[in-house]
């Protein structure tokens, strides 16, 4: 039991009620850290780097960005509980530190990976994971330079 009441004509235990009262800014939030959310945006990338590294720029796109877009859509649509990762610690770090700005620096690695792999320069490739590892870690980073532990 997940301790949300029941709405009135809705039966304790549905998937509404499950969610709660979580909004559409909530949902399109938490699915990010949702791991079969993760587990795609991680998974395709190397594929789509290989084909971008062979100049197959088409199956470089579709792969990199259409599976994450319908993951995307899909548990937007049909959301998964999302309640026990928005009350997880990395569910309050990302409400906290996942502002637009960090989200797009983390859509925007994808422009130097995708020239690392064209360009067969595996030094560009690194410096957006390194961006990507800093944006999803700009809270542990601010912190660590507050002194905070």
């Amino acid at each position: 039991m997940t301790g949300i009441a029941a709405r009135p004509g809705e039966a304790a235990g549905t998937h509404r009620n499950i969610l709660g009262n979580m909004d559409f800014r909530e949902k399109k939030l938490y699915h990010q850290i949702h791991p079969v959310k993760l587990a795609t945006d991680i998974g395709v990338t190397p594929l789509a780097l290989y084909f971008v590294w062979e100049h197959r720029v088409l199956p470089g796109l579709l792969i990199g960005f259409v599976p994450p877009l319908i993951v995307s859509l899909a548990m937007l649509k049909w959301t998964p509980n999302l309640e026990k990762l928005k009350r997880s610690a990395f569910g309050r770090y990302i409400k906290k530190y996942m502002t637009p700005f960090i989200e797009l620096s983390r859509l925007l690695t994808r422009v130097p990976m995708a020239y690392g792999a064209w360009s067969h320069d595996f030094r560009f490739i690194v410096l957006a994971l390194v961006i990507l590892v800093v944006a999803w870690c700009n809270g542990l980073i601010s912190a660590f330079r507050r002194g905070d532990p």
